[in-house]
């Protein structure tokens, strides 16, 4: 008997198109799995067994079953987008417990392409920290589960590198796809701006949705369904002008020997390819670090302005409460603006900047939602500090697999490009896939 799990989006998807599965067995083969292994993972708050076996019969009986470029693929959604019929907690004791009327844009997307949602992932509360865990549950890293997947879309890719779906529904507002992804071993993009419809929560903007996949063909076949724009594939990508940096972008913050070995290794591979390489470190401005911080508590407390502060956690209240000073200024964009003006001649010169994604292993998974405001803060500062100036400018960036850590967890490095590049970066990341395979999700039985 055929096994799916562990098959690609695009490989299930042309199988139920051709009849050669169904999406019921489809889908209750990746059901009989979460129900295996998601209590050692803690991938989702909410597993929807009996409502997702419906809505794979229901795909099956569609007309155009044939054309649905997600036929019968099970997909999981962070617990930030609406999905019908289903509460959205956000990981947090204070959001209502009131089922959603209707389906996010993304997520309506997705069915519409013959997806079926089997379940809703763990977060941190009101998706702020770099780590995944609360009063919903904690998302393991599949690879090591004494570490967190990473934050805030850690169920969604713990999910994915738990071969639990084979791909999944997140958003990055600081990091918040990259992060998770480069931890597990999979490949995210945070579109810039337009590409994809954004949340209720933006965080002024600066938060998009995008995937989680464990190939370059399953992340662009997902975005070209998210975007409603097709991404099509590059066969002879052009010569880009890469610049490589390893210095972080926050002062102060080492970046470990594994990421900068990473990078280059992946810089000696784009050479190799055709590309212009050479080292090139960005302007980052020394007042980056108070910028990020200021959007970063500013978000939640727009997001926290109607909960119930009673019922929100000590480090969420903390930055909600300092983040409120801080409104107006994110709100005005003067700062990020001052910084697209400050790098873009950098991207006048460079087509991609490549860089680690991490500076170092992701934390214990542990109860951090428990500890104080500022040791969260400084654990998510000193091992994700080269992902937020990338949602302050609005420019697109991925996470690519790239190797191993000494502790045989999955290493990573970064693609940035200018607006408009996400093809580009897509056809980059499908250069280091074929040379340098990576292996797709972790060895748990």
């Amino acid at each position: 008997m055929t096994s799916w799990v562990g098959r690609t989006a695009a490989e299930i998807a042309a199988a139920v198109r051709e009849k050669r599965v169904t999406p019921r067995e489809v889908v209750a083969e990746h059901l009989a799995r979460i129900e295996r292994l998601d209590g050692r993972v803690g991938a989702f708050r909410v597993v929807r067994a009996e409502a997702a076996l419906v809505e794979a019969d229901a795909v099956a009986a569609r007309d155009d079953l044939g054309e649905l470029p997600l036929a019968g693929v099970p997909v999981a959604v962070k617990d930030n987008l609406a999905v019908r019929g289903e509460t959205m907690r956000v990981g947090s004791a204070a959001t209502p417990d009131t089922p959603a009327a209707d389906d996010h844009v993304t997520v309506a997307r997705l069915r519409a392409a013959g997806a079926v949602v089997v379940g809703l992932t763990t977060v941190p509360e009101l998706c702020v920290f770099g780590t995944s865990e609360g009063v919903h549950g904690t998302a393991r890293n599949p690879w090591d589960t004494s570490r967190t997947a990473g934050g805030s879309s850690g169920g969604s890719a713990a999910a994915v590198a738990a071969g639990l779906v084979p791909i999944a529904l997140g958003n990055d507002g600081m990091g918040s796809l990259r992060i998770p992804a480069a931890n597990c071993g999979l490949l995210t993009l945070k579109p810039g701006p337009g590409v994809v419809p954004a949340g209720t929560s933006t965080w002024f903007g600066m938060s998009e949705n995008g995937p989680l996949a464990t190939t370059v063909e399953d992340a662009r076949l997902m975005l070209s369904v998210l975007a409603d724009t097709r991404f099509v594939r590059r066969d002879a990508p052009a010569t880009h002008r890469v610049a490589v940096s390893l210095r972080s972008p926050i002062a102060g913050v080492a970046i470990t020997r594994p990421y900068t070995n990473a990078v280059r290794e992946a810089a000696e591979l784009l050479m190799k390819a055709g590309h212009q390489v050479r080292r090139a470190d960005p302007p980052y401005p020394l007042s980056l670090s108070f910028t990020s911080l200021a959007h970063w508590t500013a978000g939640t407390a727009l997001d926290a302005r109607d909960l119930d502060r009673r019922r929100l956690t000590r480090r969420t209240r903390v930055h909600a409460t300092i983040g409120r000073r801080f409104v107006n200024t994110a709100r005005s964009g003067g700062s990020r603006e001052a910084l697209r003006r400050r790098l873009a001649p950098f991207f006048d010169e460079h087509d991609v900047l490549l860089t680690p994604a991490l500076a170092r292993r992701s934390p214990q998974a542990a109860a951090w939602h428990e500890r104080g405001w500022l040791r969260n803060v400084l654990a998510n500062t000193n091992y994700s500090p080269l992902t937020p100036p990338w949602n302050l400018t609005g420019w697109p960036a991925m996470s690519v697999p790239f190797g191993t850590l000494p502790s045989g967890t999955p290493c990573a490095v970064q693609l940035v490009g200018r607006p408009g590049s996400e093809a580009d970066l897509l056809a980059l990341a499908q250069q280091v896939e074929e040379r340098h395979p990576w292996q797709r999700t972790a060895p748990l039985r």
